[in-house]
């Protein structure tokens, strides 16, 4: 056997302990991408690239004197025209045959692997992730294109056959096979604007559909770096186009469109549930694949490792400055050992490093923006009312910290029934409760709306209690890695039950990709 080590394989599993070459090679293509600031980005509709009505001035959310680049705001007539180019391009794109869309996906899937540590740069400075963390995520867009290919493949292109009709004197051929809807929209969040925009772009596309995708308005450059590859890629012209601006003027006009058969959303609660009633009504109910947050708990029993579950959490409840939909927000801990554990979790909340994330030596970044901030003091200053702060709970404003939307990590606590123990924050705030047992724990984590992600700490004969009961699309059991973050497509699955999640199938796993296509019965009569 040989003592060789494995290459290094990146997860977000693995992000924590990587060789010095990535820290390397990441600061190689950060003096690239910088050399770069400052360009204007257009969008692309029908394979030309176009300008907006507005060009929106974009600043890095560590540090607004440094201009990322200005970006072309569309209109709605912008998405209207996105829309009949994509549907212009249909027909010849869902004629294709399926392994030849395969073979253009995984090009573009290995061009994403190839430019992995430039496109990483770019997301971190434009989002504010640490540089593991914007590396992991454009390395995961890569991964969910190509594990979709792989599925197109392992379905042989989803065609089958079925036994003849017993028809004396005529031969009945039967089969069935999933075809394309048409047009597909994804609108993507700002927290992984590659993967969750690259993903399920490449899913429909491989699927035969073709795709108007809308960047969020925070986040316009990953959008255009991502339009980029796929252009690279030679898709062809209308196959796969590029929106930008408001929501509520470009996005709406872009799900209001008639020709619009599918989305793809990833965002709020409140928008995911309006988009399915809206897609829900008229005479052609449409396909809405919304994936819509969480509220994520982690539970600690007196028979947990401490040790192992303030790493979990701290890690769960702060990577991405607790911008992650399944990040762990509230922490159910049996009375017993809560003590301990809050000791352990704020000496490890004291010691983030908090600063410019494309630095190596900081683990924690801003929010992304200035209405972040403001809902980060609203919510500090509820608890600071009725509860306690045990650690955090400030606006970081001075040195370094005064150009940028960078706020503390913060474990507080506040009485059960209080509306931040069920209100989604997107901020590095988590709540510690006690509880006197297993099972009450497992009801307070039920108790909600939510269902995306849950992490569990505890005896291997409590286990099967927690996954038996949990209400959870994602679970995560005794993993110092992350409690209740850190899916990987082909590891971990990723898809949330009730208010999380509208289809029950998950990310990056088996039954997604079908979700693109539609059922055709076929039968032929020689």
């Amino acid at each position: 056997m040989s003592d060789t080590p494995p290459a290094f394989r990146l997860t977000y599993a693995t992000m924590f302990d990587p060789p010095a070459q990535l820290h390397e090679r990441f600061d190689e293509a950060l003096q690239r991408v910088r050399a770069q600031l400052g360009a204007d980005h257009a969008m692309t509709i029908g394979g030309q690239r176009r300008g907006g009505a507005q060009w929106i001035d974009k600043r890095a959310p560590a540090d607004a004197r440094l201009q990322l680049g200005r970006f072309a705001a569309g209109t709605a007539a912008d998405a209207r025209a996105a829309v009949d180019a994509a549907r212009a391009a249909a027909p010849a794109w869902a004629a294709t045959p399926w392994r030849e869309r395969v073979a253009l996906l995984r090009r573009a899937a290995q061009r994403i692997e190839a430019r992995v540590f430039d496109l990483a740069a770019a997301v971190a400075l434009e989002v504010g992730k640490n540089r593991m963390e914007a590396l992991g995520e454009v390395q995961e867009t890569a991964d969910l294109i190509a594990w979709y290919c792989d599925r197109m493949e392992e379905a042989d292109g989803f065609e089958r056959a079925l036994p003849d009709d017993p028809l004396p004197g005529w031969r009945s051929h039967n089969r069935t096979r999933l075809r394309p809807y048409g047009v597909w929209a994804v609108i993507a969040p700002f927290n992984f604007p590659f993967a969750l925009a690259g993903g399920p772009v490449g899913a429909a596309l491989v699927a035969g559909n073709t795709v108007v995708f809308k960047t969020a308005s925070d986040t316009p450059w990953s959008g255009r770096l991502l339009m980029d590859v796929f252009e690279e890629a030679a898709l062809p012209p209308g196959v796969v186009n590029l929106v930008a601006g408001a929501g509520g003027e470009v996005g709406d006009a872009l799900v209001g469109a008639p020709d619009v058969a599918g989305v793809t959303f990833t965002g709020s609660h409140e928008v995911g549930t309006a988009l399915l009633r809206r897609f829900a009504a008229g005479t052609r109910p449409r396909p809405v694949i919304a994936e819509m947050g969480g509220k994520n708990p982690a539970i600690v029993t007196h028979h947990a490792d401490l040790d192992r579950a303030a790493t979990g959490i701290v890690r769960s409840a702060f990577g991405l400055q607790g911008q992650k939909c399944s990040a762990c927000s509230r922490v159910y801990v049996e009375r017993s050992v809560a003590d301990a554990l809050r000791e352990r979790l704020v000496e490890r909340t004291r010691a983030i490093a908090i600063g410019d994330p494309v630095l190596a030596a900081h683990w924690m970044g801003p929010v992304i923006n200035a209405a972040a901030v403001a809902r980060y003091r609203r919510a500090v200053d509820e608890i600071r009312a009725g509860g306690r702060v045990d650690v955090g709970g400030e606006v970081l404003q001075a040195g370094d910290f005064t150009h940028g939307h960078f706020v503390a990590p913060t474990v507080a606590r506040v009485p059960y029934g209080h509306r931040l123990w069920r209100d989604e924050l997107f901020l590095p705030l988590v709540l510690v409760g006690e509880v006197e047992s297993l099972d009450e724990a497992l009801a307070r984590a039920n108790d909600s709306d939510y269902g995306l992600t849950a992490g569990f700490y505890g005896a291997p004969d409590e286990v099967e209690v927690f996954l038996d009961r949990i209400e959870a699309g994602v679970t995560y059991v005794n993993r110092p890695q992350g409690a209740t973050t850190g899916a990987w497509p082909g590891y971990q699955p990723f898809g949330g039950w009730k208010g999380s999640g509208s289809t029950g199938k998950a990310i990056g796993s088996f039954w997604y990709l079908p979700q693109y296509l539609r059922e055709q019965s076929v039968t032929v009569v020689e």
